[in-house]
């Protein structure tokens, strides 16, 4: 049964200018709303997901990233997570990628079982919500020091990439000698952009094995797993 909210615990609407604690308040006493955000103070309460503009390419990029650290321990995927960043932003991102705290990841699982600081990697898929993905978030993830950022624009067929240098987002390039984009943070998550956006799937596999042949994936693995061992 559904206990309805007391007076003092208002819905979350659209435009809800409140505090962190506030908006945690009411979000957890309201059990239907499965995701809000708070951007800078406001609340976002996304519409509900279409199947080809989201939730298919939603499943097609959680796949290829949970791929990814099927291989690469200390590195984990989360889907529709919460996030704590700063006292006015808390967002809940399509998926979140960290390194392990004890691997020398740079975000940790506080008490209530929420993410707290900058993920190391965060990807939106947008359709409706592209101004708000490529404007008001990034700069969030920018200012709050996420070190990538992938928004995928299924509407207009494109995929934005973002590096973090010296506290600005730059667009990852694709490598000049096979025209992948291939992260900096996670060694060998390599990704067929194009391959993705018309749901190769097959194409986008391939090219992901490779990079999990890679010599500095091979690396970057020992590498964590020697930081676990020495936490």
């Amino acid at each position: 049964m559904n206990i309805p909210l007391r007076p003092e615990y208002p819905p979350l609407e659209n435009g809800d200018k409140l505090t962190r604690d506030e908006f945690e308040v009411r979000y957890t006493r309201m059990a239907r709303v499965k995701k809000a955000e708070l951007l800078d103070g406001v609340v976002h309460v996304p519409s509900p997901t279409r199947w080809e503009e989201h939730a298919r390419p939603h499943a097609d990029l959680n796949w290829f990233l949970v791929h990814y650290t099927v291989f690469t321990p200390g590195v984990t995927v989360g889907d529709n997570g919460t996030v704590r960043l700063d006292t006015d932003s808390e967002p809940q991102p399509d998926i979140t990628v960290v390194i392990d705290p004890a691997a020398g990841g740079q975000v940790v699982v506080d008490r209530d079982g929420y993410i707290a600081g900058s993920p190391d990697f965060v990807a939106e898929v947008a359709a409706s919500s592209a101004s708000i993905d490529r404007n008001r978030k990034l700069a969030i993830y920018q200012r709050n020091g996420v070190r990538e950022y992938l928004i995928w624009r299924v509407l207009d067929g494109e995929l934005d990439w973002f590096l973090l240098r010296v506290g600005q987002f730059i667009p990852l390039a694709p490598d000049p000698a096979d025209g992948l984009l291939k992260s900096e943070t996670f060694p060998g998550l390599w990704l067929d952009a194009a391959a993705l956006i018309r749901r190769d799937l097959a194409a986008v596999l391939a090219a992901l094995t490779r990079g999990l042949a890679s010599p500095e994936h091979a690396a970057f693995v020992q590498q964590l797993a020697a930081r676990r061992q020495s936490s």
